[in-house]
């Protein structure tokens, strides 16, 4: 559920090929070159054989793939662009994870967006301003993944759940919120460096998002036609997202949109998007609207279905129906049936001042019982997956190769005293923040960053692998170490999560680029300078952000935060136990858990029949988000798969570039008005 979407999945971009020539960029930016690029994936250089030692791995790589030499790369218009997009994403993913339990791949988008850009700043300066590199772009893209991804994986779950668990519904204060997020993401970079040389130059896997991210890199300065008509399919998407989230805007949120909304209403016809369709709903029961029973019309919800695809989206649309027709009617009647027993816990709890009944609040325990099974039941599936992880502390084989090209590399590649040098700075700033902000003892702060190098090692090895980073799951096994650690401590518990998922995510990221990086010949010491200062970006953006985006317990709670619910319901049972739910939640928390299990099972046994199961996460996520989101992310994938039938070409060409600007559009301009709803009615208050 809050697995990391990568940008191969996301992007829909061809993937393969090590090493390419490249085409001469036109003096004119917007001009394509003549000469029609390589094929995308082929190989320019033979690759070394198969049964090659480590040595002669990197000795192949540096004479034939290497040009970190050759072009600019670690520059200050490439960080400053990559960490300027990387902020602007950052704010984007903490707005998709609170709204859909996502945060989507930054490298891509990233690319593109700097490339569309930097082209606009060329065209404006008269070809005065000379063409970024592509590893000045691949450098640019590692900034902005590491500001847009790697530093808010944790502040929407982990802080968004101590905020609903804490009585006082208060935040954090911001030097907590800041060092937690800065010491993760750091942690997660240094702790990439020991992983590098072993799963990327030794091992060679593939990391399929990295392959796809040098892959648009190496068509966008080819120059070719398809390329650049992706490139500005996304820009324009995003434009269009960003106009259909002002129109959104609810009423009184501005005066200016207010009186436009009006004037319009007036004079021509209402413009204003209504944040639900109908109002009532599409039932009530007992006189009152089910909450998120209805369609609410938002390109970012849609367009999310046109990514994950018409399973996921048509399993989440079939447990929520199950949900909003059948057993949440069914449980209203018996909690009315009941009213006044002695001992009896009501199921459907009512919202909005008793105005409504919430459906989610009670099956979010069956939703969340299936995703976290399925996670821990395909993990274990994976055992090989794990068991190889563990082969970085087994050194390679000695051979007979040049000792001095070796040396040169060596001299470009992370030193081992780099990894020293950060981590324990790192650790012990880990170790202050947990015992200092959240009163863990000394042990057991220690026992969290040390499994934090464990899970990380797992959460990379299967990025690598499969493309899926596990953050969920890592989260999950701290959560269970720690209910025995510190049992009945919500706070420890979510907090040692918080360490585990934020680090995990930010090595997985690392190397994702350090992927590109290595198939473009760029320099990885560069490259990994490059990531840590992203972090900094990040930290500077999300957590003012945070703060601006949900200034009380209502403007978050007024999301539908199915990946902060997922951290509270598994904190809740670990610590307090089964007996403190509703029957029912129990018993559908049960058949969730039994069909968590089945289903990567029944995937693993019979690989043929998957597209023809139901996906665990999709059913899982249906009992999370509201009817509304189930139903908007299958109308999404509906689209695209009759645009598929009708014109499969322009479909495999446009879809997934069309629905990452539209995410990427509705999501950050979203999260910049609600931010700037917050800071006026501060500056009103303080002037009052």
């Amino acid at each position: 559920m809050d697995e990391k979407e990568h940008p191969s999945q996301l992007e829909g971009l061809p993937i393969g090929g090590h090493a390419e020539t490249f085409t001469e960029v036109p003096d004119d930016p917007f001009e394509p070159a003549e000469e029609e690029p390589a094929p995308i994936g082929s190989l320019q250089v033979q690759p070394p054989a198969h049964d090659a030692s480590p040595e002669e791995k990197d000795l192949h790589w540096y004479t034939h793939v290497y040009q970190g030499d050759k072009m600019p790369q670690l520059t200050f218009r490439a960080v400053a662009m990559g960490g300027l997009l990387g902020m602007a994403m950052s704010v984007s993913n903490l707005y998709t994870t609170l709204k859909v339990g996502w945060a989507f791949g930054v490298a891509i988008t990233a690319c593109v967006i700097s490339y569309v850009i930097w082209n606009f700043f060329r065209l404006m300066s008269g070809g005065r301003l000379s063409q970024m590199s592509i590893l000045e772009n691949n450098c640019m893209q590692s900034t902005a993944s590491a500001a847009g991804y790697s530093t808010g994986a944790t502040i929407a779950t982990a802080f968004g759940a101590l905020m609903i668990l804490d009585p006082s519904h208060t935040h954090q204060p911001w030097w907590i919120v800041g060092s937690f997020t800065l010491a993760t993401g750091a942690m997660g970079v240094f702790l990439a460096i020991p992983m590098k040389r072993q799963m990327i130059n030794q091992e060679q896997l593939p990391f399929p998002s990295g392959i796809a991210a040098a892959t648009t890199l190496r068509s966008l300065y080819s120059e070719g036609k398809e390329a650049v008509r992706k490139a500005y399919a996304l820009v324009i998407a995003l434009f269009c997202a960003a106009i259909i989230a002002i129109l959104k805007t609810e009423e009184g949120m501005f005066k200016a949109t207010d009186r436009f909304f009006g004037w319009m209403k007036e004079h021509l016809f209402s413009v204003q998007i209504p944040a639900e369709v109908p109002h009532s709903g599409f039932m009530q029961v007992a006189g009152k609207k089910l909450a998120g029973f209805s369609f609410e019309p938002s390109a970012l919800l849609i367009a999310a279905g046109m990514i994950v695809g018409l399973r996921v989206s048509l399993s989440m649309l079939v447990a929520s129906v199950l949900l909003y027709v059948f057993i949440a009617p069914y449980l209203i009647g018996l909690d009315l049936a009941q009213a006044g027993v002695e001992g009896y816990v009501v199921s459907i709890p009512t919202g909005g001042g008793g105005t409504l009944f919430a459906p989610t609040r009670w099956s979010l325990w069956g939703g969340t019982a299936v995703m976290v099974f399925a996670s821990l039941m395909s993990l274990a599936l994976q055992w090989r997956t794990v068991a190889r992880s563990f082969n970085i502390l087994k050194s390679g084989s000695a051979s007979k190769v040049s000792q001095e090209k070796l040396e040169e590399m060596a001299r470009i590649e992370v030193p081992g005293s780099w990894l020293v040098a950060g981590m324990v700075p790192i650790t012990i700033a880990m170790l202050v923040v947990q015992m200092a902000a959240f009163h863990i003892n000394f042990f057991a702060g220690l026992v969290a960053v040390a499994m934090s190098f464990v899970l990380s090692l797992v959460a990379c090895r299967a990025t690598g692998e499969t493309d899926t980073t596990p953050i969920g799951a890592m989260g999950k096994v701290m959560q269970l170490i720690f209910a025995f650690l510190s049992p009945g401590n919500v706070t420890h518990n979510l907090m040692s999560a918080g360490v585990a998922a934020n680090s995990a995510s930010s090595s997985a990221d690392l190397l994702t680029d350090l992927k590109s990086g290595y198939l473009l010949g760029a320099n990885p010491k560069k490259q990994f300078i490059a990531q840590f200062i992203g972090i900094f970006f990040g930290t500077l953006a999300i957590v003012p952000a945070w703060y601006l985006m949900v200034p009380t317990i209502e403007k978050l709670e007024a999301f539908p935060l199915p990946a902060t619910l997922t951290w509270v319901a598994v904190a809740q049972v670990l610590s307090k136990g089964w007996a403190s739910l509703p029957q029912s939640a129990v018993i559908a928390a049960v058949i969730g858990a039994f069909l968590g299990c089945l289903i990567p099972i029944l995937e693993k046994t019979f690989p043929k029949a998957r597209p023809y199961l139901p996906s665990a996460m999709g059913l899982g996520l249906g009992w999370v988000v509201t009817f509304s989101n189930a139903l908007a992310f299958t109308i999404g994938a509906l689209i695209a798969l009759i645009w598929l039938k009708a014109a499969p070409k322009s479909q495999e060409t446009y879809n997934v570039p069309i629905a990452s600007g539209l995410v990427a559009g509705e999501s950050l301009v979203s999260a910049l008005l609600a931010m700037l709803a917050t800071a006026i009615g501060l500056m009103a208050a303080n002037q009052g």
